[in-house]
């Protein structure tokens, strides 16, 4: 039918598409993810390996969707669940339609340093964009001392862009999320528009707890603590959450739980607060600590605490 209203505007295309966040252990991958999603979802400690599984944050812009996916630092594996970890990475790739590679400004300079990062793009699968990320930019205090860094990283790699930014500062997350919008391929999107992750309420909430272990407790404990949840009970009013924590040694246990249980009181405390604020209601958690020797060895146990499939 004919009409003498102005034809309205197409709507825009769709693009949606899984983007990895790769790099070497504190580069500042989670720190990324939690500033592009705009949410505390990916846990951050200053300990290498906080990230154990990958973690999907989602940004949704109009018809645009970005599934940013945290993957663990890219490491030398020295037990089983450092294998799973570096897997994770793989298969993150795999699955992306781009890749951002985080690389720490702060890093002392070395001769081997951008091919460290180098080797890594180069593991992406063939044809996939790779996004070089310089992150912490805020911290060099004469920004003419950027600009050598920038052009070294640069050039060990034919990467599809290079973006400085500080995720703490917001500076330079724009222009990233342009770089990575115009390589998503055009489609529908992933996840629903009031997903803010893939990962369930349970997943978060044991993560709450193993980063105020992290953040607590001395260098020796973190690679050693698991969290498992035991209990989840929920109410209109009320959810009933019980976790155990994991450590590896007896000592690592009196870390943990501190003198007279004032320790973990404290993490406690810091992690409900944490998981009421993703579910929006009342928590009651409890937690025990219990020693489980060697448990990063056993594909047994790394299943049962969530690290990947047994076997």
């Amino acid at each position: 039918m004919a009409s003498r209203r102005s034809p309205s505007p197409p709507p825009a295309a769709s693009r949606a598409g899984r983007v990895a966040l790769v790099g070497r252990p504190n580069v500042g991958k989670s720190t990324l993810l939690n500033g592009l999603v705009g949410e505390h979802l990916a846990i951050v400690s200053h300990h290498p390996q906080t990230t154990r599984e990958r973690v999907a944050g989602v940004v949704n812009d109009g018809p645009l969707q970005m599934v940013l996916v945290d993957t663990p630092g890219q490491h030398t594996a020295k037990n089983r669940l450092g294998q799973r970890m570096n897997q994770e990475v793989a298969d993150a790739m795999a699955g992306a339609d781009v890749i951002v590679l985080v690389s720490d400004v702060t890093e002392t300079p070395t001769p081997t340093l951008p091919a460290l990062d180098a080797a890594i793009a180069a593991s992406a699968p063939p044809g996939k964009p790779v996004i070089l990320v310089v992150s912490k930019i805020d911290r060099v205090k004469i920004k003419g001392d950027l600009l050598p860094v920038l052009a070294g990283r640069a050039a060990a790699f034919p990467f599809a862009a290079v973006v400085p930014l500080s995720a703490k500062k917001r500076d330079g997350l724009e222009r990233l999320k342009q770089e990575i919008a115009s390589r998503l391929p055009d489609g529908e999107k992933l996840l629903d528009e009031e997903a803010i992750s893939d990962r369930p309420s349970r997943f978060f909430v044991r993560e709450y707890v193993r980063e105020q272990v992290l953040r607590r407790t001395r260098q020796e404990v973190p690679h050693g603590v698991a969290v498992t949840i035991d209990r989840w009970e929920e109410s209109p009013k009320l959810t009933r959450i019980d976790v155990t924590v994991h450590v590896d040694k007896e000592s690592h246990k009196k870390i943990v739980l501190g003198e007279r249980g004032l320790l973990m009181k404290d993490i406690g405390t810091r992690a409900r607060e944490r998981a009421e604020a993703l579910l929006g209601q009342k928590i009651m958690l409890k937690i025990w600590v219990r020693v489980t020797p060697r448990w990063y060895e056993s594909d047994k146990l790394l299943a049962e605490f969530g690290y990947g499939d047994e076997g």
